[in-house]
């Protein structure tokens, strides 16, 4: 029977306490416990090495940034620095194996000087003139940051600069004595999701409290924004407000203060470059006696758009395999991303007199996953492309669009991918739809432990990526890696995500459900051996596994998991998520909510596969009563549950490459011994030695 609790009866609300001593004797003491069980080992301790000699390896490709001052900027942690060095470099000594980088921040040096746990947030520099930036830093990894203003030439922070206390908080540059802030500025500040209600303008010199508002939100809106764009000819302001997860409400602010609204649809995305306006829909818009439909991108000339006129051209229409999947511009040309079942596709589009021309991107493989990592719309056509696959360590190639493209830097590879395989597949759901996942794994037809993971949700796709900590910790030691594309992700666009939405997110799970079908019919494991990983909403989609389709699996894992559907709203930024899960406190959305909210289907009686529980104090995004709350739940009715907590971490789990190891060990730890015989899994590959690599690094 289904044992189902309602909020009023949660015996485990107390759990939910982040300052609570019983809340937090609870999580030490099921720590502890998971701790002895599985850190004991001498495969733990090598999992846990290997793993961190992967994170911290010096050959790892340091993914630059572009501020526009043609300075190569990265933030770069290794085993000697693991809260990380921000640092820049110029492209000649980019291009060399071992560059000299000049240190702007050290952010281990900073917190032994201030005894805080501070964990790099990002930059914004001022554009133009790159003298200043606005850093931001959080306390053991949470959402919320301190922001403080630096200054670039004296790598130094501002003495009397911008300053913001820790917070939610949204700063950016209008000029080098103004900028835009929205953060808690007190009671009534904030929306229901704990982000800010209000934005100002503040000029240097005068306290907060006297900066000038320049839009307001509602309370149950998510969020306020104010940016400023100076590029020359074309300066403008924007205001707006975010109604819910996927609407936001725009405006053009004019020097006036007057604000002019930007009559795209509410669902659809946006951005304007110099004079052209391009808009990504979610939902057709019929406009200009046009019909566009859902997951189409659109560009019309901004100033025009705003006067009335309704000339819209279509740069990019979805069907049934392609979808779009981002958009970025140089200075001159627009370049598309797009997937075809899941594959990447790279267009640029220039416009011209007689309407876009398009052509291929050059430098793009075939046969790999490819992404822009940078371009710079101010300055230029140059683009940095990274290249990789399951098994092809990352490229990362420097292209000017019409001129040439040049190779900058190769991955070494982190194991030994001699005798894997790629292959996609499509199972088949409950309702007939064709769902694509992806096997890695040996060619061999024999059956084996093998590890899937999906997420499923928020039109966020999986695509194929090169992770050396997966590689290391379980492929090379026999096991079969496997990423679903269910339904609720955005692998195939609006279409594929609004199938999984509300009412319908039940669509996702009997996707993952009719996966791990498939892989043990076609041979490549059984469900004992079958193991299932999953993070965030992909936590949510593990435990709608561990209690709808318990039969299917041997061992799940749930990082930051949602879990608690009744009152996922009422904590921490839930309240955002309603637009994708739909409102618990309504009745019609509370009765398809509590069919699947695992906390609230925890079955007595039931054969449950162990399960693992991973949470952190710090992440002030998910909160960690989640987590907790199923583990207390799933101990009560006597099911074999772990439950570990960090403390750092926020809603990545972990706050430096040493705590991601930890992690990624005692995950690949617990499965290895829940599927495999008396937990012995296959001999690990030896490491490849110093030499060895060096021959396989290439500048």
């Amino acid at each position: 029977m289904t044992e189902r609790i309602d909020e009023d009866d949660d015996p485990y609300l107390w759990l939910e306490d982040l300052d609570g001593a019983e809340a937090a004797q609870w999580v030490r003491d099921r720590s502890a416990e998971t701790l002895a069980a599985l850190t004991g080992g001498e495969r733990f301790a090598a999992l846990r090495a290997e793993i961190r000699q992967v994170l911290d390896a010096d050959e790892r490709i340091p993914y630059p940034g572009w501020r526009g001052d043609r300075f190569y900027y990265t933030f770069w942690r290794d085993a000697a620095h693991p809260r990380g060095l921000w640092r820049r470099t110029t492209l000649d000594q980019y291009r060399r194996r071992e560059p000299e980088w000049d240190v702007l921040l050290d952010v281990d040096a900073l917190a032994a000087e201030e005894g805080e746990s501070w964990v790099w947030g990002g930059a914004t520099v001022l554009r133009p003139g790159y003298q200043r930036c606005l850093i931001r830093l959080s306390r053991g990894g949470a959402d919320a940051t301190v922001i403080r203003e630096f200054d670039l030439n004296r790598r130094e922070f501002v003495p009397v600069g911008f300053t913001l206390p820790e917070a939610k908080s949204a700063a950016g540059w209008i000029d080098q004595d103004h900028i835009y802030v929205a953060t808690d500025f007190g009671p009534g500040s904030l929306t229901t999701s704990g982000y800010p209600r209000v934005a100002k303008r503040w000029r240097r010199g005068t306290p907060l409290a006297e900066a000038e508002v320049v839009y307001e939100a509602q309370t149950d809106d998510v969020a306020v924004y104010a940016s400023h764009d100076p590029t020359p000819g074309f300066v403008r302001d924007f205001v707006g407000r975010s109604l819910d997860f996927y609407r936001t409400e725009n405006f053009l602010l004019t020097e006036a203060g007057e604000r002019v609204r930007i009559p795209v649809p509410e669902d659809a995305s946006w951005d304007v470059h110099r004079e052209w306006l391009v808009v990504r829909l979610r939902s057709p818009w019929r406009v200009g006696g046009v019909t566009h439909p859902a997951g189409a991108l659109l560009a019309t000339r901004f100033d025009a758009f705003l006067a009335g006129e309704r000339e819209l051209t279509p740069l990019f229409r979805p069907d049934e395999r392609t979808a779009l999947s981002y958009h970025v511009w140089t200075r001159n040309h627009l370049i598309v991303a797009t997937l075809v079942d899941v594959r990447s596709r790279l267009t640029v589009l220039t416009p011209g007199e007689t309407g876009w021309r398009r052509e291929p991107l050059a430098g793009v493989p075939v046969d790999e996953h490819s992404r822009l990592v940078e371009t710079d719309p101010d300055l230029g056509d140059e683009y940095l492309l990274a290249s990789e696959g399951f098994l092809q360590p990352a490229t990362l190639r420097l292209g000017r669009i019409g001129g040439p493209v040049e190779v900058l830097k190769r991955e070494p590879p982190s194991f030994d991918a001699a005798n894997l395989a790629v292959r996609q597949c499509f199972a088949t759901s409950a309702d007939g739809t064709r769902v694509p996942y992806f096997v890695v794994g040996r060619e061999s037809t024999t059956t084996g432990p093998t590890l899937l993971t999906g997420y499923g949700g928020y039109e966020i796709p999986l695509t194929p990526d090169y992770d050396g900590a997966v590689g290391r910790g379980w492929l090379a030691r026999g096991g079969s890696f496997v990423v679903a594309n269910i339904r609720g992700g955005g692998e195939y666009g609006p279409r594929w995500h609004h199938a999984a939405m509300r009412e319908n997110r039940p669509r996702a799970y009997e996707d993952f459900a009719a996966v791990a079908s498939d892989l043990v019919a076609q041979g490549i494991t059984t469900p004992a051996q079958l193991g299932i990983e999953g993070v965030s909403n992909g936590g949510l989609l593990m435990g709608v596994m561990l209690t709808r389709y318990p039969a299917l699996f041997g061992a799940v894992v749930a990082q930051v998991p949602v879990l608690d559907m009744r009152r996922y709203h009422r904590l921490l930024a839930g309240a955002s998520w309603m637009a994708e899960y739909g409102d618990p406190d309504r009745e019609e959305d509370w009765a398809y909510l509590r069919e699947y909210s695992p906390f609230h289907n925890i079955r007595s009686g039931s054969a449950y596969p162990p399960v693992l529980l991973v949470t952190s104090t710090r992440d002030d995004r998910v909160h960690p009563g989640h987590a907790r709350k199923m583990a207390a739940r799933l101990r009560e009715h006597g099911h074999d549950v772990s439950y570990y907590e960090n403390i750092e971490g926020g809603h990545g789990g972990a706050a430096d490459n040493e705590q991601h190891a930890f992690v990624w060990a005692l995950t690949l730890e617990f499965l290895w011994r829940k599927l495999t015989p008396l937990g012995q899994g296959v001999p690990r590959q030896p490491a490849a030695d110093a030499s060895e690599r060096a021959q396989v690094f290439q500048r």
